[in-house]
């Protein structure tokens, strides 16, 4: 007999957006997290229907394999209700979901995803992702344009190619089967989480063993402190044998899809009256927030594909350009420097032990000399007093040229020469 099931659900609008477009759904043997697109225009609503839809395949299966067709025929179902709603509220065309679920069935596991909300499994300490996203970063990451690390901050980086909507009748949708054991714990949750806190800090937080409910608002509450750009939802699922006080008796949901969502039975399919009185409808105005979807064809790619290229190329010659505009800077800089100093003059010693005038500044610049002999007079250094030698052998400043000849001629007056 397989353990039973610890569960917890937990929503939160997060740091920035104005409603909560998240949905999730812990049941008795199904789990779901949909994060909703299309910002004010319906996000919320699209998240609320598909959970909504899909949670009515949470009940007994024979076989995973069973359960794994029926998560498929719920998304598939929830995908035409998606459309069907569009049509009647035009206000809401362009509205989608990501959804992620799995069902329990014995000692496996059942899981659909569509989108790049994640599954994640960690068992004896490790964690890991078990689903994909369906992203075009990702797609990036697969063919090696990019790593995981530039995915990270790729400016495109939530441009989804699979999604829930009134945009394909027959979306691709993952499934597959997973074993399970005791000891393991399921997290499904938003990008609001897996985008903001790292995988160090999700491990961390998974290997606590707290009860689910502590663990889901412990991650909520890091995607917070992090600034929780996005609505964070999670959803926990623990496989252990524990006493039946610690299994979750009633299904709890949470986000948009807890508030309640009715259609009138008496308006005729093509009516535009709003059959949605509990949810609120917001006005049309443009898609907030940084998830949003694009088709995902091959033309497309190729065209998302050859601009990012063009962005690296561009950012590629602006950094040349940056290093050749401080490079001449610099070059204009010490040539202008260069020129000041040759606009000084000194007395000095010249190699040859004679009073001269010296053009340019008495310091070097390491192995550049600033300065050079311009004229050498028949005064031998030697031959001035003790005093004036000492001088001429520290270098005497000049204002000028003619003032630097005027000393030469005053030390030549007094050596007698």
């Amino acid at each position: 007999m397989a353990a039973p099931n610890r569960a917890a659900a937990v929503s939160h609008v997060g740091k920035i957006r104005s409603n909560n477009q998240d949905s999730g759904y812990a049941g008795h043997d199904l789990f779901v997290v949909a994060d909703g697109m299309g910002g004010h225009a319906g996000g919320d609503v699209a998240s609320a229907i598909a959970v909504n839809r899909i949670r009515e395949a949470d009940r007994e299966y024979q076989t995973a394999s069973e359960a794994e067709f029926a998560l498929q025929s719920a998304l598939i179902a929830a995908n035409s209700l998606l459309a069907e709603t569009v049509f009647e509220h035009p206000e809401l065309t362009g509205m989608g979901t990501t959804v992620s679920a799995l069902i329990r069935v014995g000692d496996q596991i059942a899981l659909a995803h569509i989108g790049d909300s994640r599954i994640y499994l960690f068992r004896d300490g490790e964690l890991k992702q078990v689903s994909i996203d369906h992203t075009f970063v990702q797609r990036l990451v697969d063919s090696g344009r990019i790593t995981e690390e530039e995915a990270m901050v790729h400016p495109r980086r939530s441009v989804l190619m699979r999604v829930l909507g009134d945009v394909d009748a027959s979306p691709e949708i993952d499934t597959w089967i997973l074993d399970t054991q005791p000891g393991d714990r399921w997290l499904i949750c938003s990008d609001g989480l897996s985008g903001v806190v790292k995988n160090d800090d999700l491990k961390a937080a998974l290997a606590s063993r707290d009860a689910p409910r502590q663990v889901a608002e412990k991650l909520v509450r890091q995607s917070l402190d992090a600034g929780a750009p996005d609505n964070v939802t999670v959803v926990l699922l623990d496989i252990a044998d524990v006493g039946p006080g610690d299994v979750m008796k009633d299904p709890v949901t949470v986000g948009s899809a807890s508030a309640p969502l009715s259609f009138g039975g008496d308006q005729k399919p093509t009516s535009r009256t709003t059959r949605l009185p509990t949810l609120r409808l917001h006005p049309i105005r443009p898609a907030t927030g940084p998830t949003h979807f694009e088709p995902q064809s091959e033309d497309y790619l190729d065209e998302l594909i050859e601009e990012d290229q063009r962005r690296v190329r561009r950012r590629k010659i602006t950094w040349l350009v940056g290093v050749i505009v401080l490079v001449v800077a610099i070059a204009l800089a010490a040539l202008l420097g260069y020129q000041w100093t040759q606009s000084r003059y000194f007395v000095g010693a010249s190699p040859a032990g004679n009073v001269a005038v010296y053009q340019g500044v008495q310091q070097n610049l390491g192995p550049i000399t600033l300065s050079h002999v311009y004229e050498e007079s028949s005064t031998p250094v030697d031959t001035l007093p003790s005093y004036d030698k000492q001088l001429v052998e520290q270098t005497i400043n000049a204002d000028s040229l003619s003032a630097a000849r005027s000393i030469v001629e005053q030390l030549s007056d007094v050596s007698g020469k």
